[in-house]
């Protein structure tokens, strides 16, 4: 069955790399908070450290967010551990401070829909799991184009808006934005507003 956003996120569980330590990581251990997982093909390749520096450049924007980031690769925890610790001149992470977990099984990839079977890597997938670990919102991208990090915290802010107040989060709603109430006669009245 294919995952689906509404649903509880898949269960995970296996070796992560945290700065220069190994720890075996679940999802169970991040339950309270928000959680951004997201997958990216192999260590050592060309856009995926632009992307994992990229959210480490925020993880204190998420952090604020009571978000918790996750990377995940089909590489060993060793791999992990080897790439982080090579510089960012060298085509290294630089020291990167959120879990790269491994998922030397596939089994992760697989259960989460992003596995390519005959390649045995992932697609570039990021996945949005609640606090109560029901995914909200996951997108998908090829192996070619990274996402932006700034996409991702302003799709939590708006999920955790829409959690806290009730409201609905219009398009390219970001933080400081109206929210509208869910029905037809607010969307009416924020429609005219915005486009005059």
């Amino acid at each position: 069955m294919a995952i689906q956003v509404g649903s509880p996120a898949p269960d995970f569980s296996g070796d992560a790399v945290i700065g220069k330590d190994t720890k075996q990581i679940k999802l169970a251990d991040f339950k309270g908070k928000w959680v951004v997982l997201f997958f990216y093909p192999l260590d050592f390749t060309f856009v995926c450290p632009t992307e994992i520096v990229a959210f480490n450049d925020h993880i204190a924007d998420f952090k604020k967010l009571n978000t918790e980031v996750i990377a995940c690769s089909v590489d060993s925890k060793f791999s992990h551990l080897a790439w982080n610790q090579t510089e960012l001149s060298k085509g290294g992470l630089g020291g990167v401070s959120y879990p790269l977990l491994s998922d030397l099984t596939k089994n992760i990839s697989r259960d989460y829909g992003v596995l390519l079977e005959q390649a045995g890597v992932a697609l570039r997938g990021l996945f949005l799991i609640d606090p109560d670990g029901v995914l909200q919102h996951q997108t998908v991208n090829a192996l070619n184009v990274g996402r932006s990090v700034k996409e991702t915290l302003r799709v939590v802010k708006a999920f955790q808006w829409s959690k806290q107040h009730g409201d609905v989060c219009p398009a390219n709603w970001d933080e400081g934005a109206e929210a509208i109430k869910p029905t037809a006669a607010s969307t009416g009245a924020y429609l005219a507003k915005s486009h005059k």
